[in-house]
């Protein structure tokens, strides 16, 4: 071990973070992570030197008089003022046909006892009196400096599978459909859209405008360039594409657009997975182009098929999604050999008609990284992700030089992490258990990583 090695694994150490190689062996690694503390309460081990507080639970009372959903999933954090910010929270909730007025999990409560007909107007799909698409937002008001929740409503409804989306320069929120089922058996209307949430201080329903120029498919997150205002969109797949959207108004996506998928450009209709053969090498950059694709409303789910037509790159389902510098990394959650996960980056040229895309990271062994989700980047630029794969899912930090830390292991259950996001002073890291519904604040030196 040189010096430099040995400074940076000390100081790594004195966070109480470990590196993989030294510490991983063979263990599954189910129950416990090494350098992470065990936590008393069985909800969260962390690291030395960071605390966590739980800020909503399922079924929880909310202050418009519904309960908090299950299937807390992606989650994006906005300020309001010097004091207070709003989570908006997606909750990944499907169909339930013909038994849906005595399902329990939804924001109604059983019998949709806390229903209110005044409230269906800002629906996106019901049926009658009664919603049967459980899927939306709840949006969660937030004191950093009391560090207490003041109130939680729902913000959007009416719609399904609601599973991640992204930050707008303008401060909302994109919730994403990952589905594509048709009307029909208690459905009144086609999904597998976007929907823009806006944040409030005081509780208030969304009305829930699909934003279809965006294309119809499995969506699962988004992520802006603030400077063209271009949205790059990840499509939860194993044969997906990766979509690029401009609009007509930059601040105003339900005014339309251009829908474009990526393109290798010496390589027409890649295969990216690295399944059954080795096509794409780690680190190496490969040209990109776009192509423009039309019949986006896709009313028998085959985009994805039109696109690999006329070229389009196909990636192993992509979600996690995170734009920052001029550069752009999205998960392909089940991409390389072992089907494991791939982290792909994505650098835009000047004029955006192109740039230079490279797999930075593969997993080829599931005990270092498993199933690759929700991405952002920490306060130092390190990639922080969580995991969706069996067994307890981990908060997985991958630095530059591809060293692998452990920020937190799930030990309440063996459902994923999910929703990671910073407050506006990157002291709290806020988190999602998916399943039952619990949000998290983490408190750290975040500054460190």
């Amino acid at each position: 071990m040189n010096r430099g090695e040995f400074i940076q694994k000390f100081s790594l150490l004195s966070l109480g973070l470990t590196t993989i190689p030294t510490l991983l062996g063979n263990s599954h690694l189910k129950n416990r992570i090494p350098g992470l503390i065990k936590d008393s309460n069985s909800i969260i081990d962390l690291p030395k030197g960071f605390t966590y507080s739980i800020l909503s639970k399922e079924k929880d009372l909310m202050d418009d008089g519904l309960l908090v959903p299950p299937n807390a999933d992606g989650m994006v954090c906005l300020p309001m003022d010097e004091e207070r910010v709003v989570l908006i929270r997606n909750h990944e909730i499907g169909h339930v046909p013909r038994l849906s007025t005595f399902f329990k999990n939804n924001p109604f409560g059983k019998h949709y006892r806390k229903y209110k007909k005044e409230n269906a107007n800002k629906f996106y799909d019901i049926k009658g009196k009664k919603t049967h698409c459980f899927g939306g937002t709840t949006n969660i008001v937030y004191n950093i400096k009391t560090e207490k929740v003041e109130s939680q409503y729902l913000s959007l409804a009416g719609t399904l599978v609601n599973c991640s989306g992204g930050r707008t320069p303008w401060n909302t929120w994109i919730s994403c459909e990952e589905t594509t089922i048709n009307k029909g058996t208690g459905i009144t209307k086609q999904h597998g859209y976007n929907f823009e949430v806006f944040p409030s201080l005081s509780p208030k329903l969304t009305k829930a405008i699909p934003l279809k120029d965006m294309g119809r498919f499995r969506h699962e997150g988004v992520a802006f360039d603030p400077l063209t205002g271009y949205v790059y969109q990840t499509e939860d797949r194993e044969n997906g594409l990766f979509y690029r959207f401009i609009p007509n108004n930059k601040s105003k996506l339900y005014k339309g657009g251009k829908l474009q998928i990526l393109s290798f450009a010496d390589w027409r209709g890649i295969d990216t997975r690295n399944w059954k053969q080795k096509n794409i090498d780690i680190g190496k950059k490969y040209k990109v182009r776009w192509i423009d694709i039309d019949s986006i409303d896709s009313k028998k789910d085959d985009l994805r098929y039109n696109g690999q037509r006329l070229g389009g790159a196909i990636f192993a389902r992509g979600e996690g999604i995170f734009f920052s510098d001029n550069m752009l990394f999205f998960t392909a959650t089940t991409g390389g050999k072992n089907k494991t996960g791939q982290i792909w980056k994505y650098v835009p040229n000047q004029n955006n008609t192109g740039g230079n895309i490279e797999l930075f990271y593969e997993s080829n062994d599931s005990n270092v990284l498993n199933l690759p989700d929700n991405i952002i980047l920490s306060p130092n630029g390190n990639i922080l992700l969580c995991e969706d794969g069996k067994g307890r899912d981990r908060l997985v930090c991958i630095k530059p030089d591809k060293t692998v830390l452990y920020l937190a292991n799930n030990a309440y259950n063996y459902q994923e992490f999910a929703g990671i996001c910073f407050s506006p002073n990157n002291k709290i890291l806020f988190i999602n258990i998916y399943n039952p519904t619990m949000t998290i604040a983490i408190k750290g030196p975040w500054n460190e990583i």
